[in-house]
């Protein structure tokens, strides 16, 4: 995964190292050496990530930092501070300041990558979810991702079977989060499989394989997407580079800085909670794709792709397919007389009892305005015309409450019933053949069911 970086150093050595480093791994990288110019280039290329030296003459990192983050046309850039080794009170300012995250000089290539990559990917979900909103803003359309973004605390799990080191995390982390300890890898595998928005594993725990099971978290489908923090040692290089090959998002070196804990762990569940957001926005955006929006039935274009399998299939020797063509009788007087408040009222009402009257495996739609279908697979055409005449008397029966109540209507309806007649019949020749049923009950004089054979 590529990336723009822009580093920021006064040094010209320490500039022109990391952009080699950073060039070699395919990255595209810009270069400066002040703050102001930072700020300038950060607004006019829009990097992925900004690499930020802390202690710069004139504008230092944590100025920078906060100017950055305080202009709407960065401010959702990440930001890492470059920090001295024993820069414990930097890493404090500069977390306070809006750093997303920082790392320590000398640099460690492999650390360094990983936080690349882990800001990298917070970064796409951050940039889709902004995409999203402004086009939701130029349909007119709020959406709650800006809340998301500013959201915090999490729910994590600390897999260690070290009780010392686990509670001093989890004390740490209770500040902002919800943790909760497992000492085995076993009880922490079912663990994870609940709603957790980050789980941290002790790779060098001595009772159990951290590595298999970062490796088992990331093979089942239910957990293979969730953040992991590997805690390692610093002198174990094999066992960090394999953490992150097995798929940890990121590392936390032992014994563990209560500031990069926090860093670390608000960077991974703040990507979660928006990839999860997404999702969310994804799977709602597809359920509207396909619902109308005022009953909560099927739509036309969802009844339309059905309707078109379901009689592909009795045309090729199977069960035969029957549709009901529902018309509200005299709806418009509902809307020119009561107003389209109480025709939206009336159409609701509808769709329940029109739900509630047709078999499990029916399809329900709204069709348009006060027109419905219902899609019958399986059905005859003495079934269907037997389930209609059951949705006419249930309609006519009761009156309809609109207005708060305060009015009743007597609502009726006119229903066309078709069936599939064998090898030739067409989805539109069956949608025209209970259209006209719908066209027969209106002319002899509304509130009937009408079907056709052919």
């Amino acid at each position: 995964m590529t990336a723009r970086i822009l580093v920021v150093d006064d040094v010209e050595a320490n500039v022109r190292l990391l952009e080699a480093k950073l060039t070699l791994e395919y990255y595209d990288v810009l270069t400066c050496q002040d703050g102001a110019t930072a700020l300038l280039l950060a607004a006019a290329e829009q990097p992925d990530i900004i690499l930020l030296d802390v202690m710069m003459p004139g504008m230092d990192g944590f100025e920078t930092c906060r100017r950055l983050k305080a202009d709407p046309r960065c401010n959702h850039i990440p930001v890492v501070l470059v920090t001295a080794l024993d820069g414990r009170e930097d890493r404090i300012k500069g977390l306070e300041a809006g750093a997303d995250d920082f790392v320590t000089k000398p640099l460690d290539d492999l650390v360094l990558f990983a936080r690349v990559r882990s800001l990298t990917r917070l970064k796409l979900v951050m940039d889709e979810l902004r995409e999203r909103e402004e086009s939701g803003r130029r349909l007119g359309v709020t959406t709650e991702g800006s809340r998301r973004l500013r959201g915090s605390g999490g729910r994590v799990l600390i897999v260690d079977d070290n009780p010392r080191q686990a509670e001093r995390i989890s004390e740490e982390l209770a500040r902002e989060h919800r943790p909760v300890i497992e000492t085995d890898a076993a009880a922490g595998l079912v663990a994870s499989r609940g709603s957790i928005d980050l789980m941290i594993i002790n790779v060098a725990a001595s009772t159990f394989d951290g590595l298999r099971l970062i490796a088992q978290v990331r093979s089942a489908e239910p957990t293979r997407h969730l953040p992991i923090l590997a805690m390692v040692d610093p002198s174990d290089r094999p066992k960090l580079v394999k953490a992150l090959e097995l798929g940890s998002n990121d590392i936390l070196v032992r014994p563990v800085d209560s500031e990069e804990l926090s860093a670390r762990a608000r960077t991974q569940i703040r990507r979660k909670r928006y990839s999860d957001f997404l999702k969310e926005k994804l799977d709602y955006s597809l359920e509207m794709a396909v619902t109308d929006a005022l009953t909560g039935l099927h739509n036309r274009r969802y009844m339309t792709g059905q309707l078109k399998t379901f009689v592909s299939r009795a045309t090729q020797g199977g069960e035969s397919v029957a549709v009901l063509v529902l018309d509200i009788d005299h709806f418009k007087k509902v809307n020119d007389g009561f107003g389209h408040d109480a025709g939206d009222e009336v159409l609701r009402e509808f769709a329940v009892r029109l739900a509630t009257n047709v078999r499990a495996v029916d399809l329900p739609c709204r069709f348009g305005g006060e027109e419905f279908v219902v899609v019958m697979p399986g059905a005859s055409l003495e079934d269907a015309q037997r389930i209609a005449e059951r949705i006419r008397r249930d309609v006519g029966s009761t009156p309809f409450r609109v207005m708060g109540g305060r009015e009743q209507l007597t609502v009726t309806i006119s229903v066309g019933v078709a069936a599939t007649l064998g090898s030739g019949d067409t989805p539109d020749a069956l949608m025209k053949r209970a259209d006209e049923g719908v066209y027969e009950a209106k002319a002899t004089g509304r509130d009937r069911v009408i079907a056709r054979a052919a």
